[in-house]
């Protein structure tokens, strides 16, 4: 039996695994899979060992509280590695967690692969001297980290991102308007503020104020929340005084349908920093991006951050595409202006979508989708690994 065991701490680390899980089944259907992870991978049918709602936390100081919880968790995930001996590890993201589960593993001989490469080229390149220590290969999701990790003498393989095959393109424009009932004057705009709790507790104060501006400007305006379900509950009481009732939708079918009925609709985003933006740019969406965390936790992050662009598109375009308002920048009122103004002004809208169109063009990795890929890569360490 060959078992690959997969540590997901999120849930975009859950649908990469178990988007892995299809790939690798598909290869070797005599596979067998254990981990920690959420809905997606268990609907592959490998169930977590703990709720991995537990591990997404971020921010320097709202982790603290949480610290021996996750200590505990950081064992028992250690305990049963070590209990079921995989032929390989396979992290996902979250490396303030996968990353300490590698660490205490790989000493006992069990090969470690880490999926998505924690971007430590953005805030401190000299640690990666230790991400040696702790894992074999590195699957890259960005163009420009694979040169990073292979000088650092980290082996690599770029994968290609997996918001390629994400399906944010393919949405129903008009089944989103009927199912939501959207009247012809409605302008939908989507709103993400993100999937991890304190990220959703920080930016929403901001984003319903934004909103709020923005409706007074242009009438009409509906917004359309995509809702993980760790954040549904904040997401509600928060959006309870908007000055339109918000549409919530869960899953990536309704979520993508929205997509495609705000892109149809000329209609614009308001988003977190991160994936969501290169969601946006797969869905022909112009958006804005606006983030904020503690002030102390900036601080720290002023003094860390080595890349000009908080926002993936830019990074990837090596230009400012998409505008950013970070910490004392993201305001109501600048988050409603730059929301507006592709809405307002074709030229900004398919100036972003040019900018769009150059960023996503470096994510393709040479063959066969992300997940491929990435399957590929998993298979050969455990191949390499019984060699040796």
């Amino acid at each position: 039996m060959t078992l690959i065991h997969i540590v997901a701490g999120e849930a975009s680390g859950d649908v990469l695994g178990a988007r892995l899980i299809v790939a690798l089944r598909a290869r070797r259907p005599d596979l067998q899979f254990a981990g920690i992870g959420g809905p997606r991978m268990a609907e592959q049918g490998v169930p977590s060992l703990f709720d991995y709602r537990e591990l997404a936390l971020m921010g320097l100081l709202e982790v603290l509280p949480k610290v021996f919880r996750l200590k505990r968790l950081l064992a028992q995930a250690t305990a049963d590695i070590i209990a079921r001996r995989p032929d390989v590890l396979v992290t996902i993201d979250s490396p303030g967690f996968t990353l300490r589960v590698a660490e205490r593993v790989k000493p006992l001989g069990i090969p470690v692969v880490h999926y998505v490469a924690p971007q430590v080229w953005a805030w401190r390149p000299g640690r990666v001297v230790k991400l040696r220590e702790k894992v074999d290969r590195m699957l890259c999701l960005l163009p420009f980290e694979p040169v990073f990790f292979d000088n650092a003498g980290i082996p690599v393989t770029f994968v290609g991102h997996p918001v390629l095959e994400s399906g944010a393109d393919r949405g129903d424009a008009a089944r989103f308007r009927s199912t939501h009932a959207l009247g012809a004057d409605e302008r939908p705009v989507i709103v993400m503020p993100g999937s991890r709790r304190m990220e959703a507790q920080r930016l929403l104060p901001i984003f319903g104020p934004a909103l709020r501006i923005a409706a007074q400007r242009l009438p009409g305006l509906r917004p359309v929340l995509p809702v993980a379900p760790i954040v549904a509950e904040a997401v509600r009481a928060a959006a309870a005084d908007w000055p339109a009732a918000p549409i919530l939708v869960d899953g990536n079918d309704a979520k993508h349908d929205a997509f495609a009925a705000v892109a149809d609709s000329s209609g614009a985003g308001l988003i977190k920093s991160g994936t969501s933006s290169l969601e946006m740019a797969v869905a022909g969406i112009p958006h804005v991006v606006g983030y904020r965390v503690n002030p102390i936790t900036a601080q720290i992050v002023r003094f860390l951050v080595k890349v000009p662009h908080a926002s993936l598109v830019n990074l990837l375009a090596e230009r400012e595409v998409v505008p950013e308002r970070i910490q004392h920048d993201c305001t109501p009122e600048s988050l409603a202006d730059a929301l507006l103004r592709p809405m307002l002004d074709p030229a900004v809208a398919a100036a972003q979508r040019t900018g769009f169109a150059e960023a996503l063009a470096r994510l393709r990795a040479p063959e066969g989708l992300p997940s491929e890929a990435a399957a590929e890569a998993v298979l050969r360490m455990i191949e390499e690994n019984r060699q040796d």
